[in-house]
């Protein structure tokens, strides 16, 4: 099944009631913005291996969607949660275009919302679920976290080395000071102390 028709299942069970046409011509435009220049870390292969994690761990149809969404509006330039916050927008929107139902739309908004901070209520377990696929990356091997740690200086090529070390230490220490990095027992037993490490690692030689 390729994305796009993974899309299209997605909002089939979420409720749409918009053609197969535009259901398409949706998750094809969505996947344009995913492959937009800027982007090195957030890229189409980051929406893939969250959405193998999401299905793998039995998330429905609301996450899925979020996590097609989460990072569909990505301006390296914009300041603070303005990608989440207009990210979350356009998924409501076109959501309501395509026929999902408004309570549905509007969770897919708030699931985005959460992964500006990804702090997460206890119980949320669709919250859980779309914040620890999005941090997975985190756990991965060193050289790997190594690959997507020069991904995003990439993205942020603009910003001059002594500011990107500076706002790149306060992203990783509000990270550590999270108190858990992933909250689904299963993932966090095998994703939490290497992700510490890495995160440990990196601040390190930002210093």
């Amino acid at each position: 099944m390729t994305l796009v028709e993974r899309w299209v299942a997605a909002a089939r069970g979420a409720g749409a009631t918009a053609g197969d046409e535009a259901l398409s011509a949706a998750g094809e435009a969505l996947l344009a913005r995913w492959r937009e220049p800027q982007r090195h870390y957030h890229t189409v292969d980051h929406l893939a291996a969250m959405l193998s994690i999401v299905d793998a761990e039995g998330g429905g149809d609301p996450v899925r969607l979020a996590t097609w969404y989460h990072d569909a509006v990505y301006d390296p330039r914009s300041p603070g949660d303005a990608n989440e916050r207009e990210s979350a927008a356009l998924a409501r929107a076109e959501l309501a275009t395509l026929g999902v139902p408004e309570p549905v739309a509007a969770e897919v908004a708030r699931l985005v919302l959460l992964t500006a901070g990804h702090a997460v209520t206890p119980g949320d377990g669709d919250g859980e679920l779309l914040c620890d696929a999005d941090l997975a990356v985190l756990a991965r091997p060193p050289a790997e976290y190594d690959a997507y740690a020069a991904a995003v200086r990439r993205e942020y090529a603009h910003v001059p080395d002594e500011l990107f070390r500076a706002g790149r230490a306060a992203v990783l220490t509000s990270l550590l000071d999270l108190p858990a990095l992933y909250r689904r027992p299963a993932l966090a037993e095998r994703w939490e102390a290497p992700a510490r490490a890495n995160l440990e690692r990196e601040l390190r030689a930002l210093a």
